[in-house]
């Protein structure tokens, strides 16, 4: 309200919907009960009824349609509000991260396990991590619903899982791994689609094609031959198959699956940018 709405402004995003549909109350009611997309017999139906013509029914329903849609304006203040935490809390996490032992040898996140003191810095970046995605979580039903709404709760889940579970069995050091090694690319592509709604595309298809680079990177490389290396075979070999060894590792799996989910989509949609000149 106070910082993005502002910014957005200044960048010439108008806080302006689409064309509103004129006020009808039999559409209106066959748009909320029924349909809000009437097929040929419906539409004709509608014609005869308010003696319109179905062409005009069929630009009232689309019409409709848009006005439920989110105002750039909405989107721009959402995806800034994201990129800020994001952005600041990989660095927090990258600054924390540099000076710890298990950063650079990952076995140190198993010697003298469970017995590890839990620092005021390291209990920060988890809270404000938890705290983060609880709010996503809750506000997935508020905010603007896009496509990848199912797979984005599986994934807050699993994410929520992982960092109570981690938590409260102190497993909080490969926990700092897995948190910053995330926010490594969420940024990137918050920073895109600031970029493609500001209208700066050539700038937009930059941290796209930066942010598919450092995801499949991290995601794909990092991740399974870094963290999934550590809590499948390390572990196993400093501290032996713990009881909760099972569900930790199958929630970094599930975690590992969604990766691969959306680093297809991510290289699918990079293809189609280069066929067609952009993002």
């Amino acid at each position: 309200r106070f910082i993005a709405k502002p910014c957005a402004i200044n960048l010439g995003i108008q806080d302006s919907g689409p064309h509103r549909a004129q006020p009808n109350a039999i559409l209106e009611k066959v748009f909320t009960s029924i349909t809000k997309s009437p097929g040929g017999k419906r539409l004709e139906g509608l014609s005869k009824q308010l003696d319109w013509d179905v062409r005009k029914i069929q630009r009232w329903f689309r019409h409709r349609r848009n006005q439920d849609k989110p105002t750039t304006l909405t989107k721009f203040c959402e995806s800034m509000w994201r990129f800020t935490f994001y952005l600041s809390i990989f660095f927090y996490g990258i600054r924390f991260l540099w000076t710890a032992p298990w950063f650079w040898d990952t076995r140190q996140c198993w010697y003298n396990y469970p017995f590890q003191p839990l620092t005021s810095r390291l209990y920060y970046y988890y809270i404000l991590e938890l705290a983060f995605y609880w709010s996503l979580m809750f506000s997935q039903f508020t905010d603007i619903k896009r496509k990848d709404f199912l797979i984005m709760f599986v994934h807050h889940l699993a994410t929520i899982g992982l960092i109570t579970f981690s938590y409260m069995n102190n497993m909080v050091r490969v926990g700092t791994l897995v948190l910053c090694l995330h926010d490594a690319s969420d940024f990137l592509l918050e920073a895109a689609k600031l970029a493609n709604y500001a209208k700066y595309q050539r700038l937009c298809d930059a941290f796209f094609m930066l942010f598919g680079v450092v995801f499949i990177v991290t995601r794909l490389g990092i991740y399974p031959f870094w963290i999934l290396n550590t809590t499948l075979f390390e572990s196993w070999e400093l501290i032996g198959p713990y009881p909760s060894w099972w569900l930790f590792n199958g929630l970094l799996i599930t975690l590992q699956i969604l990766h691969i989910i959306w680093s297809y989509l991510i290289i699918r949609t990079a293809y189609k940018a280069l066929v067609r000149g952009k993002v």
